[in-house]
């Protein structure tokens, strides 16, 4: 049974040890990382590093074989695979790398794609609403194939915005996209997440993205090391 209980901070990782099967050595060892609610913060690294594998650890989509994930106060590393979708569901945005735009979707149906899964009814007007907030109202019914790589990042943030989820997990933000591109993205993360509060861990190979959090991480050895 999860532990849900009172707690100060939005995410708190402790003792937290992952390897691959079969791995000489563990990618992640006595990991620990602590974030405020409505802070966000970045990771820097290299490629391979287990940058998104520290994500995942906080999504509850890959299981430590020592320590504590524990997020909004429920102890993530307690949950089994249905519950812990259902609580993704409800509490997480995930802006994936690649952006897993569903092909066969319209920009709006892709966005009220967490409305639906969660049962949610939702209107047509006001999910078109959130996209023109984002640039993105002349693309609403345009399907994934048709957008620029900034257009399709931009939907996938709308996507893991538009459930309000009170934590957003970000992996490797602009990777795919060009310098103006990345910049404009990035001003409209930190313009979303001011707004709603969102707690959010943004992890990059990218300076100038890390640039833009409350605090800043490296990943190395191992563990995270605070840079600011």
């Amino acid at each position: 049974m999860a532990r849900a209980a009172a707690e100060p901070h939005a995410v708190r990782l402790e003792g937290v040890r992952f390897a691959y099967p079969g791995a000489d050595r563990p990618l992640l060892e006595d990991l620990d990382l602590t974030l405020a609610r409505g802070e966000l913060a970045a990771v820097l690294g290299p490629s391979g590093v287990g940058k998104s594998t520290l994500l995942n650890l906080v999504a509850g989509l890959a299981v430590p074989e020592a320590g504590r994930v524990t997020v909004l106060g429920t102890e993530v590393t307690a949950l089994d695979e249905s519950a812990a979708a259902r609580w993704r569901r409800a509490h997480l945005g995930f802006v994936f790398q690649q952006f897993h735009l569903l092909p066969y979707l319209t920009v709006a149906e892709n966005v009220a794609l967490p409305l639906a899964l969660q049962g949610e009814r939702w209107e047509d007007e006001g999910v078109r609403g959130f996209l023109g907030r984002l640039g993105l109202a002349e693309q609403a019914d345009a399907y994934p194939r048709h957008l620029s790589g900034g257009q399709a990042q931009r939907t996938a943030i709308a996507r893991a915005l538009i459930h309000r989820p009170p934590v957003l997990l970000a992996d490797e933000l602009t990777g795919n996209l060009d310098e103006e591109t990345a910049v404009a993205v990035m001003d409209l993360l930190v313009e979303a997440v001011e707004e709603l509060g969102t707690t959010t861990l943004v992890v990059t190979h990218a300076p100038e993205v890390a640039s833009r959090a409350h605090t800043r991480y490296r990943l190395a050895h191992h563990r995270l090391h605070r840079e600011s």
